[in-house]
């Protein structure tokens, strides 16, 4: 966002198309700029060729229109926060590409704009947030739409305060806003700007269930690569259908999951800017590097690359000196430099802040093992059971022997049967091909049943020397009862802090130790996992279930002593399988102080497990 007084506003906010010429500028080279905003400068070119030569193309674009809304900008907002506190909001060019765009292309049948659905991909501190409040407050007091109702939206109202405090801020500086607006609520807990008209511009989430009924003319929606369904965007396009000319503003980083919603809306946007998928209603603006750039990761140290994918950065938003800074810091540490590649530079990983990357996993298979040579060899387990319909895991962790140095891990998965292929298509997992392939095993109906999860356990370790499985003691409500109807005899253990050992409720059976789910219980053993992952003393099967939990797994701090647990919430996608592996790490630790069980466990469960 560029700098100027009220003064220079007026020369700046001439009636030239600022939209095209940015446009005009890229394709001819003198704006660098990636593969996708070129091919959507030269979308907008080919669109105006073809507006002035096809009388039967339904669109036109509308000059006065497109600079209209950027004087709204320029004009009535001012911007807030550190040097930018109360400067006029001048957009840069390619906001003003964005802006010009999306209010400037209109159908020719009925004069409303064309464009329905604008995703937006930038960097992190490129300016998209303010970008988006704008916009929502343009649809609420300059639009032309009665009882307009505009809504930020995100996965969690937090997220969604971020971008409404921007308009909040909008609001406070700019008297001619505050004579058309009312907002509810006192300083920071305002939570609403309304009209005398029955317009509104407020907050909405997906946390609050139940919701219904609303009929957005503008929907703003931050932060798409943190969202984990469609959930919040389905509900409020649900009700466009009572609008003229409804507006899905999506702004996002780059993610980390490409089975997202997110990533969906990337690929579509990528095709349709490059002209090679049609949706006249799609309006995208990524930014990414070009592929010569990615090579040896040449970007990093080539300054010039930068502008091409941070369109903000010669206007000091985020500035080279923070980029470097960035960079110097990330140096060494594989998770760090994957997020500064995201967030600096629009490079999708495999997960935020992925804790395990491909470049240490995938050297690790082994498939050709003879898994033979794991029969009588001392083993650790550990049962993460899911809710109703989640993936269940179940992990084996053998301990090196002279003849075979590594540990090796053996991991076995369930999920329910009935619509997997529906379930497949909504998590963009496909679970169908891997059931087919034998990596993971659907249980009838609509949930896992915990009877076949037991009689896998009895029957594993019958065939191995398992010394003990760690679970969660959350899960395991009923388990102890099906266990009993199965015939198959567990142990409960207790670890006893002054004897330094566990104390089964048993002598014979599957021993069973409880696992807790906290930092203090979870940090030494993702430290131990992750020790035998570096110095690469362990060895996978492949598994490609296991391989994606993996990937999806993401290590969090959890307080300030840097205790560090696999989080589920900020991870993409399941990591059931990384957390077993976790687990069962843990408990090898203390393998000194466990006894083989294999051979009474073998004399007890010679009779056939009865089916329920």
């Amino acid at each position: 966002m560029a700098i100027a007084t009220k003064k220079t506003i007026k020369k700046t906010t001439c009636s030239t198309d600022r939209a095209t010429l940015y446009a005009k500028a890229v394709t001819a080279g003198e704006i660098a700029a990636g593969p996708y905003v070129r091919g959507a400068c030269l979308r907008h070119i080919h669109d105006l060729e073809k507006a002035e030569n096809d009388p039967a193309y339904p669109f036109r674009y509308c000059e006065k229109e497109a600079s209209g809304a950027i004087r709204f900008f320029e004009e009535h907002l001012f911007l807030n926060g550190g040097q930018f506190e109360g400067k006029p909001f001048l957009l840069l060019p390619w906001q003003c590409f964005v802006v010009g765009s999306i209010f400037g292309w209109k159908r020719k049948s009925d004069d409303m704009r064309r464009f329905r659905v604008a995703y937006i991909e930038t960097p992190k501190g490129s300016g998209k947030s303010p970008l988006a409040a704008g916009i929502g407050l343009k649809g609420l007091v300059a639009d032309k739409e009665p009882r307009a109702e505009i809504y930020a939206a995100a996965t969690y109202k937090d997220q969604a305060m971020v971008l409404f405090r921007d308009s909040i801020a909008f609001y406070d500086q700019s008297p001619e806003l505050q004579k058309r607006l009312i907002a509810s609520g006192v300083g920071d807990k305002r939570w609403k700007l309304a009209n005398d008209k029955g317009g509104f511009f407020k907050v909405i989430s997906s946390e609050k269930k139940g919701q219904s009924g609303p009929r957005p003319h503008m929907v703003l929606l931050d932060e798409i690569h943190e969202h984990r369904d469609g959930t919040v965007i389905e509900m409020l396009r649900a009700g466009f259908k009572f609008r003229r000319q409804p507006l899905s503003f999506m702004i996002t980083n780059s993610g980390h999951d490409k089975t997202s919603v997110c990533w969906e809306y990337h690929d579509i946007g990528c095709q349709i800017a490059c002209e090679l998928r049609q949706n006249d209603e799609f309006f995208a603006y990524i930014c990414s590097l070009d592929d010569e750039d990615l090579v040896d990761d040449s970007y990093l140290s080539d300054e010039s690359l930068w502008s091409k994918v941070n369109p903000s950065i010669d206007a000091g938003i985020p500035g080279y000196g923070y980029i470097r800074g960035q960079i110097l810091e990330a140096q060494g540490m594989g998770s760090k430099m994957a997020t500064v590649k995201r967030l600096c530079f629009c490079i999708w990983t495999e997960a935020d802040n992925p804790w395990i990357s491909g470049e240490i996993w995938n050297p690790l298979l082994d498939k050709d093992f003879d898994n033979s040579l794991l029969e009588s060899r001392k083993c650790w387990g550990a049962l993460d059971l899911s809710a109703v319909n989640d993936l269940t895991s179940y992990t084996l962790l053998f301990e090196p022997i002279e003849d075979d140095p590594f540990w090796r891990l053996k991991p076995a998965f369930w999920i329910p049967g009935e619509n997997l292929r529906r379930k497949a298509e909504i998590d963009h997992v496909p679970y169908d091909v891997w059931v087919k392939q034998g990596h993971l095993f659907a249980s009838k109906g609509p949930t896992i049943s915990k009877t076949e999860v037991i009689k896998h356990i009895h029957e594993s370790s019958l065939k191995y020397d398992i010394q003990g499985i760690a679970f969660d003691r959350d899960r395991m409500a009923d388990f102890r009862e099906l266990a009993t109807k199965a015939e198959v005899e567990f142990a409960y253990g207790k670890w006893d802090k002054e004897k330094h050992q566990w104390i089964f409720d048993s002598q014979s059976g599957i021993k069973m130790m409880p696992f807790g789910q906290g930092p203090k219980s979870m940090a030494p053993a993702v430290d131990k996992f992750e020790t035998f992952l570096l110095n690469k003393e362990i060895r996978h099967d492949g598994n490609p279930v296991q391989t994606w939990c993996m990937a999806n797994a993401v290590v969090k701090d959890d307080d300030e002593d840097g205790y560090r647990k696999i989080s589920k919430r900020k991870s993409i996608g399941r990591v059931d399988g990384a957390v077993t592996a976790v687990m069962a790490c843990g408990i090898a630790e203390k393998k000194e102080e466990h006894t083989s069980g294999m051979e009474e466990r073998a004399k007890a469960g010679q009779d056939v497990i009865r089916s329920i």
